[in-house]
């Protein structure tokens, strides 16, 4: 649901990077050959990995739904992964809203490789020392243009006090440093894909590894996690876990004015902030972070991930990923509530992995 429009509010967006101005037609992209097969080939050893879903239906921990509206391409993507990391006890799950007119390939593109970017990362940091060269070795790599692009991306990582670290677990540390990484890589790579150009299109992305009792949720964009738990009185409550990265949240504002991007919203529309170029009333994108949207990425957008830890209790039932569809409209966002508000009388599920595209 996040969109690009241009300044009037109703056309999608024309800057590429072979029209400055804004006009003209875009190169035809390059593919190289043998990818196709190569990614066949990928999709379909993904497909045979047992305990990865990601079309409707159910396990006994979890649940996928979404649905498509009037708007056209359905551009939500989502996973669910059991034994993740070939750990019997961990789940991971995520929900990517893609937007821009190539923002379904992208939703896709993330929900296929950033669980297995995370894995790996995963499994290099719990070796400690290797984890910290490889650290070192990707920042040296660099060349001068991702350095000026990242240098947003290293303000905005919140920095871990040793008293954190003292009442904070292991898994949360170890994690927060795979997020970080993965997140990063995974944007490099869109940045160079070779049949899907992300230069105007991008995707949300709102996922959880859950390990026991502990929860750990990476959020860029404006997808939401939250919780279903019992309060005091034992009524069925919704908390909300993450923050929509909106541009108009004054740490997200100040960091993309510094990078020269401008946040402002529509006359026709005038809740919405979105951000847009310097020189050119373009993209208009609605979020502060994403992955993709390279048009901006030098303008103060960023791929960063915001990450938060929760100890799930004997009060907590369960928790939802959903993409902003499901909120869009009010009798969605009613229709919601008491999806949540009942939800108890369904089969036991621990995770519900919602979508709605805009009707």
């Amino acid at each position: 649901m996040g969109s690009c429009l241009s300044a009037d509010g109703r056309s999608s967006i024309s800057y590429s990077p072979t029209t400055p101005s804004g006009g003209g037609k875009k190169k035809p992209l390059k593919k190289k050959p043998g990818s196709r097969s190569f990614d066949s080939k990928r999709d379909e050893q993904l497909r045979r990995i047992p305990g990865r879903m990601f079309l409707n239906g159910a396990t006994d921990i979890a649940s996928i739904f979404t649905q498509q509206g009037k708007k056209g391409t359905n551009q939500d993507a989502m996973i669910v992964w059991e034994n993740f990391g070939s750990r019997t006890d961990t789940v991971f799950c995520g929900v990517f809203d893609g937007h821009g007119p190539y923002g379904h390939m992208v939703a896709k593109r993330v929900r296929d490789s950033l669980p297995l970017k995370l894995s790996a990362h995963w499994e290099v940091n719990i070796g400690g020392a290797e984890g910290s060269k490889e650290n070192i070795s990707t920042v040296g790599s660099m060349n001068s243009e991702e350095t000026a692009s990242l240098c947003a991306d290293e303000e905005a990582v919140p920095s871990v006090d040793l008293e954190e670290k003292e009442k904070l677990p292991e898994i949360f540390l170890t994690l927060k440093e795979s997020f970080l990484k993965a997140f990063r890589v995974m944007d490099k790579e869109l940045r160079v894909h070779p049949n899907i150009d992300c230069f105007c299109s991008g995707t949300t992305a709102v996922t959880l590894v859950k390990q026991g009792q502990d929860l750990i949720i990476g959020n860029i964009g404006d997808s939401r996690a939250i919780l279903g738990t019992r309060d005091q009185d034992d009524t069925l409550t919704a908390v909300q876990l993450t923050v929509d990265l909106k541009p108009n949240l004054p740490g997200e504002a100040e960091r993309i004015r510094k990078c020269r991007g401008r946040v402002f919203a529509l006359q026709d529309e005038p809740e919405v902030a979105r951000v847009w170029l310097p020189n050119n009333d373009s993209p208009g994108l609605a979020m502060a972070r994403a992955f993709g949207d390279f048009c901006l990425k030098d303008f103060g957008l960023i791929s960063v991930p915001e990450i938060s830890y929760r100890r799930i209790t004997e009060k907590d039932e369960f928790i939802v990923l959903a993409t902003d569809g499901v909120r869009a409209r009010p009798f969605l966002f009613i229709l919601f509530n008491d999806f949540l508000c009942s939800f108890h009388f369904v089969p036991n599920y621990e995770i519900l992995l919602f979508t709605l595209e805009s009707a």
